[in-house]
């Protein structure tokens, strides 16, 4: 995440002031640059972004039909989307916000893509359960507070680029197969000629080519999402085997970064696609090696203020960023129903592997819940590092939910305690025992969020439908569905018994 707030460049300024804002200036860009097709994107619950596309001539050659399309929207089925409505209810519309146009950057045919807010269609009123609706909700609470105006969220979501991936679940067999031309376990392996040059376990932090065989790759995604409006500061290869990669983009506003970290993942995914190649966000797909986090940088701010600075306090932190700080432990159980939001996310949040489990903050310390970074000392640059999310997440969720938190916090000026700038792997166990933990399942994770929800109520950013809806789907369709199937390992513990 970017430490000073001067890091824009003439590229980035360029690229937003040439964007469509209104449906007048949509129109004039499809026939400025030629577009034959307009795509519509929303987000479905669980975070995955859904499609279908129109004619680019029907918001051009028909005044009325535009008109409908910006005002009245377009129907789908929402009883075929995740965590949506049932099939009794299940008409809904879609309304295109212009502000979000862009060319889209992997459509062959020139496409423009838009991004669109999903209502009702017999109350007009938003739904409830659109994730990016709720994004917009919080901002508007974090408003009408008066604590702040103005939310930055910087989110760091790793991933994994395999060369293939094979997994199938049956009655009478159950296995997944990865592999990667970095992995280590590939080192033996006679590939005509085995080269050599795999990063070991834990070993693959910033080495350069021929260790690191991703650089174009990740070089060609930096450059693709620029070209779409979403800043990329810095690339580079992660600390796992097999393929595990790092592309930071900057900071910007809650509801701006779940557009942008969708339009994130939809490029690298294409991307390597195009590599032939194939790119997963899940926390913790390789054993004994270090899973993938979404470690989120956030800071309040008012009247172009930082709210987070006081050069008197600790780590440079203003009382109101350490009561932000404690409510977001405080609320961490329920929080990480929505930031770890899978049974993998689990697999990840386990000592010994950066993964950070321990609910207490520190300046510096990795292996604190909530970090405090301390690459510079400007003020604008003081914020919080919750490094318990993973990139398995919906943004638009984790970023609202982790506000709500920090609101509570300083709401009731919730003490977070004395910080820990000790390895707590290292403490002794008495010490360590008195130190709060994260989940150690979802489903620890959702009792926290049945029991624990009242202040993601607040001001109606989630609604009641939205956490029973959330709880409901994660136990029956996700936990119960891995209950009920043993493990490969099992056999091997087991089969001789």
């Amino acid at each position: 995440m970017s430490t000073l707030v001067f890091g824009r460049d003439r590229e980035e300024e360029n690229i937003k002031a040439s964007k469509p804002s209104t449906p007048e200036d949509v129109k004039k860009y499809i026939l400025k640059n030629q577009i034959q097709v307009v795509d519509f994107k929303f987000n479905d619950l669980p975070g995955l972004w859904q499609h279908f596309s129109i004619p680019a001539a029907e918001l051009t050659d028909s005044e009325s039909s535009a008109k409908s399309i910006w005002t009245e929207g377009i129907g789908f089925d929402g009883s075929s989307i995740r965590g949506f409505k049932k099939i009794q209810e299940s008409d809904m519309i879609l309304i295109p916000d212009p502000s979000t146009a862009v060319l889209d950057p992997v459509c062959q045919i020139p496409t423009l893509s838009l991004i669109c807010d999903i209502f009702d269609p017999i109350t007009k009123e938003p739904y409830t359960k659109d994730p990016r609706y709720i994004a917009r909700k919080a901002e508007d609470y974090l408003s009408k507070s008066g604590i702040a105006d103005t939310s930055f969220w910087g989110p760091e979501a790793e991933f994994f680029v395999f060369d293939d991936i094979r997994f199938d679940q049956a009655e009478n067999y159950g296995f997944y197969y990865i592999d990667s031309a970095e992995g280590d376990w590939n080192t033996g392996k006679d590939e005509k000629p085995n080269l050599g040059y795999k990063s070991r376990y834990k070993e693959g932090y910033f080495p350069v080519p021929p260790h690191d065989t991703l650089q174009d790759f990740r070089s060609e995604v930096m450059l693709t999402l620029r070209k779409t409006g979403v800043p990329v500061e810095v690339h580079h290869h992660e600390v796992a085997t097999g393929g595990q990669c790092a592309i930071d983009i900057r900071y910007g506003t809650l509801k701006q970064m779940g557009d942008n970290l969708l339009m994130y993942k939809y490029v690298i995914k294409n991307v390597a696609r195009k590599y032939n190649k194939t790119v997963t966000f899940m926390p913790k797909p390789i054993f004994r090696d270090n899973g993938s986090g979404m470690h989120v940088h956030s800071s309040l701010w008012k009247n172009g203020k930082p709210l987070f600075y006081d050069a008197r306090g600790y780590a440079g932190i203003s009382d109101l960023c350490k009561w932000y700080i404690g409510g977001l432990l405080k609320h961490a159980p329920a929080v990480l129903a929505f930031a770890a939001p899978t049974t993998n996310s689990y697999r990840r949040l386990v000592p010994g592997y950066e993964a950070p489990v321990n609910l207490c903050y520190s300046a510096r310390n990795r292996s604190a819940v909530c970090r405090i970074p301390m690459y510079s000392n400007a003020p604008e640059a003081k914020r919080v590092e919750f490094r318990a999310p993973d990139p398995s997440s919906n943004g638009y969720l984790t970023f609202a939910a982790m506000l709500m938190a920090g609101l509570d916090g300083i709401k009731n000026r919730i003490d977070p305690g004395p910080p820990v700038d000790k390895n707590i792997y290292d403490l002794f166990p008495e010490e360590r025992a008195r130190i709060p933990g994260v989940p150690g399942s979802l489903e620890e994770a959702l009792d926290a969020l049945e029991k624990d929800h009242a202040f993601l109520l607040e001001g109606g950013v989630f609604t009641q439908d939205v956490i029973q809806t959330w709880i409901q789907y994660k136990r029956e369709v996700e936990i119960e569905a891995i209950r009920q199937r043993p493990h490969p390992h099992e056999f091997y513990l087991y089969f001789d018994i």
